[in-house]
């Protein structure tokens, strides 16, 4: 069984994360490299700014949203980042759900969707691969890009065209594959 979990970085209102989501979602569940595919929204997971008073290495979580959100974790095999680009990087609110946890997310694969203006979100994208890889999860190659993000937007859904619609086939099939070769890895973490 391997799970992926798509992460919904943005919690503003109007936000577009959440129908990027949904859209790759559906191009996860056709493509079939997953057993089971679960949209998490940062917005509803609620984080506050990072309050444990142990570091998270220990994996001595004091709070029940801390402990949820390891638990949440820890049950994928693998992620697609689904982030917007604030003034050339991430933004806090996916910074804060990565710096909760350490163990949970260690080798396991992830796939970045960024989106933006003309730049498509790439800067964020590059941005968070240090954080990514101090966290020991393996970046996948491939990823989705979505340049000028209201273009694409109808009636409240992502509607492809043929660049985003094979740039999402090639991470989806690229994360599975590492998803895979990363599980020896965890068996004792």
């Amino acid at each position: 069984m391997s799970k992926l979990e798509i992460i919904v970085a943005s919690t503003r209102p109007g936000r577009v994360g959440l129908p990027v989501a949904k859209w790759l979602e559906g191009e996860a569940k056709a493509q079939g490299g997953f057993d089971e595919v679960e949209i998490v929204d940062l917005a509803e997971v609620n984080l506050p700014f990072f309050n444990e008073p142990k570091h998270p290495r220990l994996g001595d979580y004091q709070h029940q949203h801390t402990k949820d959100w390891s638990a949440k974790v820890a049950e994928a095999d693998a992620f697609v980042l689904v982030m917007p680009e604030y003034n050339h990087g991430f933004n806090a609110v996916l910074k804060n759900a990565l710096d909760y946890l350490s163990r949970e997310w260690q080798y396991k694969a992830v796939g970045l969707a960024s989106y933006g203006g003309v730049a498509a979100g790439t800067r964020a994208a590059q941005m968070i691969k240090p954080v990514l890889g101090a966290l020991r999860m393996t970046t996948v190659t491939d990823a989705v890009s979505i340049p000028m993000v209201q273009q694409f937007l109808k009636d409240g859904e992502i509607v492809p065209n043929d660049v985003l619609s094979a740039s999402a086939k090639a991470m989806l099939d690229e994360l599975a594959q590492v998803a895979e070769a990363l599980k020896p890895l965890r068996k004792d973490s």
